[in-house]
C-alpha cells in the first residue's frame, strides 16, 4: 500500500477545519498533516515541511487564499493547491486559477468528492466542482451558463429572505415585520444562518452577504 498523501488544511472556521479533518480521518489514503487558519501560518507549516498537497479557503484574515497560492507556487511550485471555499463568483474563481490552484470545489461537496479531488490533484491533474467547471467553460466558449449561480445555496428561500435584510441593516423586528413573521421565528431564521454560513455573528453574516452581492444597494434604511 502506498503513503497516504499528505494534506495541509487552511480555514479560519475551526469547526470547518474540525469537520474537514475529521472526514479525512476515517480515509485511509489521505493524512492530515496540520492545520492553521490563515495563509501565513499555513505557508511558514509548509515551508517547514511541505506536504503533498494544500487545501485552502480563499476568504481568511492575514494572508489570503489567493496570496498564499501565490506565494505556494514560487517557494514550492511542486505542491499543488485545491480550494475548498464558498465564494464561487467569477472573480474568486479566476483569481485563484490565475494564482496556479489545481482544483477548485465549493463548500458543501461531500467527503468521498472531496478525497477523490485530493488524489487527483496529488497525481498532478486538476480538478473542478460542476458549477466551476461550467463558469470555465462558458469563460471560453462565450456560452451563457445553464444555470445561473446563487449565492448560499445551502440556505433556505426564508433564510436568504432574512439574509438579505440582514445585510441592509435591519434588525430582528424590523425583519420580522417585513416578512410577517414573529421575532422569535427570526431570531430562529438568524441562529441557522449563523451556522450554515459559518460566521461568529450578524454583523459577519452581513458582510459575507454583502460581498456575495446580496442587500442590494444597501438603499433600504436599518429599522
Amino acid at each position: 500500500m502506498s503513503a497516504p498523501i499528505r494534506v495541509l488544511v487552511a480555514d479560519d472556521h475551526p469547526m470547518v477545519r474540525y469537520g474537514i479533518t475529521a472526514v479525512l480521518a476515517a480515509v485511509e489514503t489521505v493524512e492530515v498533516v496540520g492545520e492553521a487558519a490563515d495563509g501565513r501560518a499555513l505557508l511558514d507549516l509548509a515551508l517547514a515541511d511541505p506536504p503533498d498537497v494544500v487545501l485552502t479557503d480563499l476568504a481568511m484574515p492575514g494572508m489570503g487564499g489567493v496570496d498564499l497560492i501565490t506565494a505556494l507556487r514560487a517557494a514550492l511550485p511542486h505542491v499543488p493547491v485545491l480550494v475548498l471555499t464558498m465564494h464561487a463568483n467569477d472573480e474568486a474563481v479566476f483569481a485563484a486559477l490565475r494564482a496556479g490552484a489545481r482544483g477548485y470545489l465549493i463548500k458543501g461537496a461531500d467527503g468521498a468528492e472531496l478525497v477523490r479531488a485530493l488524489e487527483s490533484v496529488a497525481a498532478g491533474e486538476a480538478v473542478y466542482g460542476a458549477e466551476i467547471a461550467d463558469r470555465i467553460i462558458g469563460f471560453f466558449t462565450g456560452a451563457p451558463l445553464s444555470q445561473p449561480s446563487e449565492a448560499f445555496p445551502e440556505l433556505t428561500a426564508r433564510e436568504r429572505d432574512v439574509l438579505e435584510l440582514m445585510a441592509v441593516g435591519l434588525r430582528n423586528h424590523a425583519i420580522a415585520d417585513r416578512l410577517g413573521l414573529s421575532e422569535k421565528t427570526v431570531r430562529n431564521h438568524v441562529s441557522s444562518v449563523l451556522l450554515k454560513l459559518q460566521v461568529p455573528d450578524r454583523t459577519a453574516a452581513a458582510l459575507k452577504a454583502r460581498e456575495a452581492g446580496l442587500g442590494g444597494d444597501g438603499s433600504t434604511a436599518p429599522t
